[in-house]
Formats: structure tokens, C-alpha cells, sequence
């Protein structure tokens, strides 16, 4: 079953959260994921929650996109969004 991963991303080091996307987009499809949203506009609805910044992914399964956040390969790329942004983010299982 398809599971996705939405992240509320507040960027505070524009460098090197770009040095971040270009680092994480291979390891992504390495894992057999695949981006849905990255970034664009997003317009607030209902409630009092307006995101930054919306990345969407899908990955086959919750097991895949573990192995990707817990890969030895992503490990250090995690760590420069860690300091270039302030990120929520949640997993749900998709239909």
C-alpha cells in the first residue's frame, strides 16, 4: 500500500536547503520514491494552518520510505535540512 510523507517546511538557510534538494531528490528515487509536491504556492483553507513550504512524497510502502529515512546514505543529507530548516511533517497511508 502506498504511503506518503507531508512535510511543513520552514527553510531559514535558502543555500543550503537548495544544496539539500539536489542531495535528496536521487536518494528519494534511489528508495523507490517519487515527489508529488515540491514547493508552489500554497493557499491557506479551512483552519489557521498556512505551511511555508509543502513537499509531498510517495514512496510503495511504509518500508521503503523508512529504509530511505533510515539509510546511511541519507543520514548526512537529513542533517543539512536539519540546518537549514525547522520541518512537521507526518506518514499516511494512502488507499
Amino acid at each position: 500500500m502506498a504511503v506518503y510523507s507531508v512535510s511543513d517546511i520552514n527553510v531559514k538557510d535558502p543555500e543550503a536547503y537548495k544544496e539539500y534538494m539536489a542531495l535528496a531528490a536521487p536518494l528519494v528515487a534511489k528508495f523507490g520514491g517519487r515527489y508529488l509536491v515540491r514547493g508552489g504556492q500554497v493557499t491557506p483553507g479551512e483552519g489557521d494552518w498556512t505551511p511555508k513550504r509543502v513537499v509531498i512524497l510517495e514512496f510503495p510502502d511504509t518500508e521503503s520510505l523508512m529504509a530511505f529515512r533510515n539509510s546511511p546514505e541519507y543520514a548526512p543529507v537529513g542533517e543539512i535540512r536539519h540546518k537549514a530548516a525547522d520541518t512537521k511533517s507526518f506518514r499516511v497511508e494512502g488507499i
